[in-house]
């Protein structure tokens, strides 16, 4: 059994998503682990990931649509200390997910043809997140 983890920083340009597959693949098939399974961690409550189509660039703006208007810059907010789209960030951080767990198969993350991982930026001004990388297998 191997195990390995690493910490990897990522610059965003406000809200959107930031594919990070690349990165993710790369530490995954570094490590040699055949069979197993890859952890990818958020460390932070304003941001998310996601494993979604990587085909269509509609499906992030429809996904940005809506999560403008299931969490919107209202302003009725009680914690609002760094602007306006402060909760919003963390409403939609809850609502979507701060870790994924992904098969390790013939030594890659096991997804499909048209899945990408991402990152999910719900601030809107840039920040550089750090995403927490583990891998576990034969």
């Amino acid at each position: 059994m191997r195990q390995a983890s690493t910490v990897l920083t990522f610059a965003t340009h406000g809200r959107g998503l930031l594919d990070i597959t690349r990165e993710v693949c790369r530490f995954v098939e570094a490590q040699g682990v055949r069979e197993g399974l890859a952890t990818v961690f958020c460390r932070h409550t304003s941001a998310s990931l996601l494993v979604q189509e990587n085909a269509d660039p509609s499906v992030q703006r429809d996904l940005l649509r809506y999560f403008e208007t299931i969490a919107p810059e209202s302003g009725t907010y009680e914690h609002d200390e760094e602007g306006a789209d402060d909760m919003p960030a963390h409403l939609r951080a809850a609502l979507t997910q701060t870790h994924l767990s992904i098969p390790v198969l013939a030594g890659r993350p096991a997804l499909g043809v048209w899945q990408a991982i991402y990152l999910f930026e719900h601030r809107r001004r840039p920040h550089r997140r750090e995403i927490v990388l583990h891998v576990l297998g034969a």
